[in-house]
């Protein structure tokens, strides 16, 4: 297995934009949203000794990926709103455009994107908890579950049920919260509106919480509405759920999967899984990690957690992507 199979593919990239220079890196970054910009930037700064041979294997690879996509698909929002300004005029284009896009000009609820998760729950904690639900309804599944955990536990039952049972919010509502945020913070930017929340939002928040967290929230939900927390249940995937995954998709995430953090992650898993995920790695890969497995000291808990959690990430962005199915009803994966 060459050195770059054994690369993430974020610090492929970091290699990537390091070898393009600062200021061709730095327009690659801009087009790119908080949380990938934070990946990327921090596989850069980790960045070792590259040699010249993967440097050139890296940037040949790209340029074919490159050469294989096509002009569809490509800015179609922006052909889109063009289309139909020109055919029913800007307000009745405008109206259509939220309903498809869940669109609306935003500037302070994106802005909020880019700060830590500690300082977006110290700005918003003071809040309703239905504008506190919206926000995170709002957010990325990974970083919405960051800014949970630094709530009180009293507190996060009441906000998972009101995302879980959200049914949206209309366009001047929310910019109406969007100034509310501008307040408070400066930049601009384009935000997603209207349609959010919902079970599979909270699921999705859920999942990228501590386990622990994660359990007593379920319990408080199920507590007050056992049918709604069957709901989230059954759309919240675990770590062993991705033995669900067709060959090929395990073969498309291990490439993305840290050697390391895959050694953490299959501590106390089922076997199945263990045979699924060696079975879908070269014959030399897998009798390694299997003897690192065996040889390796006692893990903390918490660690393992983490580490699957990572995995499970990888796996809800190449689904979103379209890169790979979760098994069952894909689109359904939180």
């Amino acid at each position: 297995m060459s050195d770059k199979i054994l690369m993430r593919y974020a610090d492929r990239a970091a290699v990537l934009l390091l070898a393009l220079g600062m200021d061709k890196a730095a327009f690659v970054l801009k087009q790119m949203n908080p949380r990938e910009v934070q990946t990327v930037c921090s596989a850069m700064a980790n960045v070792g000794d590259v040699s010249v041979p993967l440097i050139e294997e890296i940037v040949e690879e790209f340029i074919k990926e490159i050469k294989a996509q096509t002009a569809l698909g490509m800015n179609s929002d922006d052909y889109i709103r063009t289309v139909l300004v020109n055919a029913l005029g800007a307000d009745k284009a405008n109206s259509i455009l939220d309903r498809i896009f869940q669109g609306g000009s935003s500037k302070g609820i994106e802005q909020l994107k880019w700060l830590d998760s500690r300082s977006i729950s110290d700005m918003i904690r003071a809040e309703h908890p239905q504008i506190i639900a919206t926000l995170l309804s709002l957010m990325d599944a990974e970083q919405a579950a960051e800014v949970m955990m630094y709530f009180p536990d009293t507190l996060r039952p009441d906000l998972m049920i009101r995302i879980a049972t959200m049914q949206g919010i209309q366009p001047q509502a929310l910019r109406e919260l969007d100034q509310i945020m501008e307040k408070q913070l400066t930049g601009s930017d384009n935000v997603k509106s209207t349609s959010l929340g919902g079970v599979d939002t909270a699921a999705s928040i859920l999942n990228f919480m501590e386990t622990a967290a994660t359990e007593a929230v379920m319990t408080q939900i199920t507590e007050q509405r056992a049918e709604l927390a069957q709901e989230i249940q059954e759309k919240m995937f675990t770590f062993d759920d991705l033995i669900g995954i067709d060959d090929r998709g395990m073969q498309t995430m291990l490439r993305e999967v840290a050697t390391g953090n895959l050694l953490l992650a299959l501590r106390g898993v089922d076997e199945a899984l263990k045979e699924k995920i060696f079975s879908n790695m070269s014959k030399r890969a897998a009798e390694m990690l299997r003897d690192d497995l065996e040889a390796s000291p006692p893990a903390k808990l918490s660690d393992v957690e983490q580490a699957q959690k990572d995995i499970l990430a990888i796996a809800k962005r190449l689904a979103e992507s379209g890169e790979i199915s979760l098994g069952g009803s894909s689109d359904d994966f939180v």
